[in-house]
């Protein structure tokens, strides 16, 4: 990795680094007040960090301290409270500058909605407006994005909102609001039903996997009440096929009883070696060599009816599981007594 110690971070990496100073177990901890998409963020940075010398680290835990105080004060009491304690603990200066960090954030900017939204959803939620209002709201978001939904459209339109956007006048504020409300309300459809499909859900999975089995039981009850489909896709999602090589042989054996002997053919289509190793061995001498001889003549499966017969693998280890036949080490946070 490279040496990013001298090098003024950004946001987005000082967060990354709290993050990585928390250690995985605080880190954990934080993931589960996060929405999806920000874990998925977050986790991107966390894995483009370099090496941060001492002196770095310690200059960015104590901003996040510092700011941690801040918003703590302002919520409590409001700003002149804010003022108060911040100069008892760090200074006259120090404070102001905290607090004209924080009254900024305070501000809600128009068309703040839109920072979550990926170009699809701009085009679907654009493609018929005016071109006066996308090229408003376009005004709004960066510039990437917006040269994303303006090649979606046709070339007259196109030119139209780049002509829209070029000789854009100041807007009343009375107007923004009115097209922020209606744009709003389009988006609230789009982006909320897409939110639990983003890849955040993975590393969420993940996070799941390395907690006690007592705090995931009631995370999961909780969850599943509150939103069942995004309960059930972190689940799914909990325990892969090629987390097989993890079980042990006895767990694994169970396993192989319950299953359909075309789904294995099927599911081993595309397994890595350690996987089908692991299957084989812990198959009877004839099972193994039928399921070898399928294999062979198995040609031409569509990748969905692959990973669909992994999928139901995976769904009869966690149905195991569930009744306590196998076990399945979770983050070395289980101890196995023989």
């Amino acid at each position: 990795m490279a040496d990013i110690g001298k090098i003024e971070l950004s946001s987005a990496q000082k967060a990354a680094a709290v993050i990585v100073s928390l250690g995985a177990e605080k880190a954990s901890q934080v993931y589960q007040f996060m929405e999806p998409e920000d874990i998925e963020q977050l986790t991107l940075e966390v894995a483009r960090l370099g090496m941060l010398d001492a002196a770095q680290t310690e200059e960015v835990l104590t901003e996040f301290y510092q700011n941690c105080m801040t918003n703590k004060a302002v919520t409590e009491g409001g700003l002149e409270y804010a003022r108060t304690v911040l100069e008892k603990a760090f200074g006259s200066q120090a404070a102001t500058s905290l607090l004209e960090k924080v009254t900024k954030s305070l501000k809600n900017r128009e068309f703040a909605f839109l920072d979550k939204a990926d170009v699809k959803s701009l085009y679907s939620a654009l493609q018929n407006e005016r071109p006066q209002t996308m090229a408003l709201v376009l005004s709004y978001v960066d510039p990437d994005k917006a040269a994303g939904v303006i090649e979606q459209l046709q070339a007259e339109r196109q030119v139209r909102v780049v002509e829209a956007l070029a000789t854009m006048e100041s807007a009343s504020p009375a107007a923004i609001k009115i097209i922020e409300a209606e744009m709003e309300r389009k988006f609230s459809n789009i982006i909320t039903s897409s939110n639990v499909k983003l890849g955040g859900v993975d590393y969420v999975a993940s996070i799941m996997n390395n907690l006690d089995r007592s705090s995931e039981k009631a995370i999961f009850d909780h969850l599943g009440m509150e939103n069942a489909e995004l309960a059930d896709e972190i689940r799914k999602r909990m325990f892969v096929f090629e987390d097989i090589v993890t079980m042990d042989d006895r767990s694994v054996q169970r396993v192989l009883r319950d299953c359909d002997p075309r789904d294995l053919v099927l599911a081993l289509k595309t397994a890595n070696n350690d996987v089908a190793n692991k299957l084989f061995t812990n198959m009877s001498a004839r099972t193994a060599e039928t399921i070898r001889d399928d294999l062979e003549i198995t040609t031409n499966v569509r990748m969905k009816d692959v990973e669909d017969a992994q999928q139901r693998i995976v769904g009869v280890i966690r149905d195991l599981e569930e009744r306590n036949e196998i076990v399945i080490l979770k983050g070395g946070k289980d101890d196995i007594i023989a």
